[in-house]
């Protein structure tokens, strides 16, 4: 065979190489387009899971509609317009993993901090919960009166689903209504002539009705969609009577007037329909408030002065938790780091089992341990004498800080003993070669280096014992406390917890105050999380 021959075999056998590798990659890529996000298992599995995120679009945006509530409507409705555009669109890979996170970040932070901030600018509370109009419906159906010579209704009470309804008989025809149903039409069960049961409710005998009184008496059932025509309500379950609205609202004057007694009551602007005299009535509605809720943290004596010493025991417990955790764990970490100690692992996981129990839970079982009457740290450790662990102010505020540190110091024996062991070995046989003891090198060396890498655990510690919620509330409930304090708030309260007994505990809930003070927490912590991070750059040059 010639060279020339040779040579353009040999070429056509590359050509043909390349041809075949680049079919090849084709096929390859074809393969991969296939199963990749833009293949036909992507688009389908993107079409199935835009079609149940649209449904239940559809469904909150008919409901959103039915409700009137148009802002949310739209917010939801463009929300969910974007999400189609973000994941059938070609390309955009960046926006189709990020679109996920952002959406979660916006509706459990970002719309949480926005609904708060401005809930502390309004009313918003017991006696405050609705709209002006839903207000005067519950006035006028809260206080009625009996109207004289009213018709007697025979009286029959069906429960359904743990709530009471009324079965009766109106021009002829059996009726069924409860507290938030008027009187409508029902096929009744019935007997001599009367209704005594409609299938799927239960009939209510004589025992049931003696225990379920209260709720019986407080019954009041809409003889129609007009809060003005009354209400239907027994007294024994047996008889029923009509009851006409006491108070009469009159819609040109915006006015309620009591029919008994003459006054007058008018919109104040502050959410409440008041007399001349100074007298509400129970039931008002949501307004702006402006600063309102922050002046009155601020200026309020009952309120002010509690909060004063709140604050100051909220960051004396948290500077203090932080430290004695971080010393305690730090010591633990260096005496389980020697290399010629037997046993390491098995101490180590000892050390870490308080952390394994929910906080909770640890807070109730130490509540029972400090009891002063029974509980074992008295009785075993001080020979039954009667010390007010829980009730004694001082004694309550360390024995917070005692087991917040039994609870904590894990935390900070897991975080240290890493670093430690991250920490180069050779500096330490330096600095013993240059002559310097234990305790220089850790001053000198370790705890520099060591700060460089917890500094920024450390910060978030802070942060979290200043809204340590679980030890406070489960081990003293924030008590003993203050005897001049106009609201239940106790010596070893922390912010967090007076935010959680002024909107949820007690009947004055008041959120728009609670959202105040929750904004303050938020700007504090911020501040000094901001400060402390500054604060740790200088840290870094010492490592660098």
């Amino acid at each position: 065979m010639s060279s020339s021959s040779t040579t353009s075999h040999r070429s056509g056998t590359a050509v043909d190489l390349d041809d075949g590798a680049r079919r090849t990659g084709r096929g390859r890529r074809r393969r991969a387009d296939s199963r990749g996000p833009e293949g036909l298992g992507g688009t389908l599995t993107k079409i199935v899971l835009l079609g149940l995120v649209d449904a239940f679009a559809a469904f909150l945006l008919f409901q959103l509609a039915a409700a009137g509530d148009w802002v949310v409507f739209a917010v939801t409705l463009a929300v969910t317009l974007g999400i189609n555009w973000i994941y059938l669109r070609r390309g955009g890979l960046p926006a189709k993993y990020l679109a996920p996170g952002l959406f979660f970040l916006v509706l459990f932070q970002v719309f949480v901090v926005v609904y708060s901030s401005y809930i502390a600018f309004t009313n918003y509370g017991a006696g405050h919960n609705s709209d002006k109009a839903a207000a005067i419906e519950i006035i006028q159906r809260s206080s009625s009166i009996r109207v004289p010579e009213s018709p007697v209704y025979d009286i029959t009470v069906l429960e359904e689903g743990g709530e009471l309804y009324l079965l009766t008989e109106r021009d002829g025809q059996p009726v069924l209504g409860g507290a938030d149903q008027e009187l409508e039409p029902v096929e009744a069960l019935m007997q001599d002539g009367e209704p005594v049961g409609v299938e799927g409710y239960t009939t209510l005998r004589f025992g049931d009705l003696l225990q379920r009184q209260d709720q019986v008496t407080q019954l009041k059932v809409p003889l129609s969609d007009d809060p003005a025509d009354g209400t239907l309500e027994t007294r024994d379950g047996s008889r029923g009577y009509v009851y006409s609205p006491r108070l009469e609202y009159d819609e040109a004057r915006d006015t309620f007037t009591d029919l008994e007694s003459g006054a007058e009551y008018r919109d104040n602007g502050e959410g409440q329909f008041q007399a001349a005299d100074g007298s509400t009535l129970q039931t008002g509605w949501r307004v702006f408030v402006g600063l309102d809720n922050f002046t009155r943290a601020f200026t309020d004596p009952e309120l002010r002065d509690p909060l004063i010493r709140v604050t100051v025991w909220t960051f004396a417990f948290a500077f203090l938790s932080v430290a004695t955790t971080f010393a305690v764990g730090l010591l633990l970490a260096m005496a389980f780091n020697r290399a010629d100690m037997r046993g390491k692992k098995v101490y180590r996981v000892m050390m870490i089992l308080p952390y394994a129990f929910p906080a909770f839970l640890s807070g109730l079982v130490w509540a029972g341990l400090l009891n002063p009457e029974f509980g074992f740290v008295n009785n075993v450790f001080f020979g039954g004498a009667d010390i007010p662990w829980l009730t004694d102010p001082w004694l309550a505020r360390l024995s917070v800080l005692v087991v917040n540190l039994w609870l904590g110091f894990p935390y900070m024996f897991l975080v240290t003993t890493g670093a430690l062991q991250s920490l180069p070995e050779d500096v330490d046989e330096a600095a013993r070669m240059d002559g310097a003891g234990p305790w220089r090198i850790f001053r000198a060396i370790k705890l520099p280096l060591l700060l460089v890498s917890v500094a920024p655990l450390l910060i978030s510690s802070f942060a979290f014992n200043f809204n340590n919620f679980n030890i406070i509330y489960m081990l003293t409930g924030g008590g003993p406390r203050f005897p001049d304090a106009g609201s239940n708030i106790g010596a070893t309260d922390l912010l967090i917890t007076v935010v959680y007994k002024t909107a949820f505990s007690g009947v004055g809930r008041d959120y728009g105050l609670a959202s105040a003070l929750s904004i303050v927490i938020f700007l504090i912590v911020a501040t000094i999380s901001a400060i402390s991070f500054r604060q740790t750059k200088a840290l870094e040059e010492i490592d660098k």
